[in-house]
């Protein structure tokens, strides 16, 4: 989790990320809101014995980056993906086969849905084929939503 970070939103981090992990066949999820990130689940990390918590965190911003997820409109879900064969092999844990990626939009008029600014993301992970149903894209949307009145309150 990103070090300079209230508590309050710690805590907003902690309990989406453990409801995501808790009730998704998720293995995996990273939250990324404005300069907030948090790591949660089975990941593929550097294999630096000696790796400090900031050489991660930069090491996950760093993957972030090449992914392009900050400019996402629209949920993206690959049911059955491959983590060896996907360009996001270098972010998506071994043995991954089902990536959901939720962008946290914030819109200037909610009714009609104008200057959408992509706020961060929410990624999933699973070693699960078609591991996330319509019921859970809503609930995951739902907590991304949340997750953005939430957190953007305190940033």
């Amino acid at each position: 989790m990103s070090n300079d970070i209230l508590d309050t939103q710690k805590g907003d981090l902690a309990w989406a990320s453990y409801a995501l992990l808790r009730n998704t066949n998720s293995m995996s999820v990273i939250i990324a809101v404005n300069d907030v990130i948090c790591v949660r689940g089975y990941w593929n990390t550097p294999e630096d014995k000696d790796a400090s918590k900031d050489h991660l965190l930069n090491w996950f911003n760093s993957q972030i980056q090449k992914t392009g997820f900050f400019d996402l409109k629209d949920m993206l879900y690959f049911p059955q993906c491959s983590a060896t064969e996907s360009e996001l092999g270098t972010l998506l844990p071994k043995g991954t086969l089902s990536a959901l990626i939720q962008p946290v939009i914030r819109t200037s008029d909610p009714v009609v849905n104008f200057a959408m600014k992509n706020e961060g993301f929410i990624l999933l992970a699973s070693s699960v084929k078609y591991a996330y149903s319509e019921k859970d894209r809503a609930w995951i949307r739902a907590v991304a939503n949340k997750f953005l009145h939430k957190i953007s309150k305190d940033l």
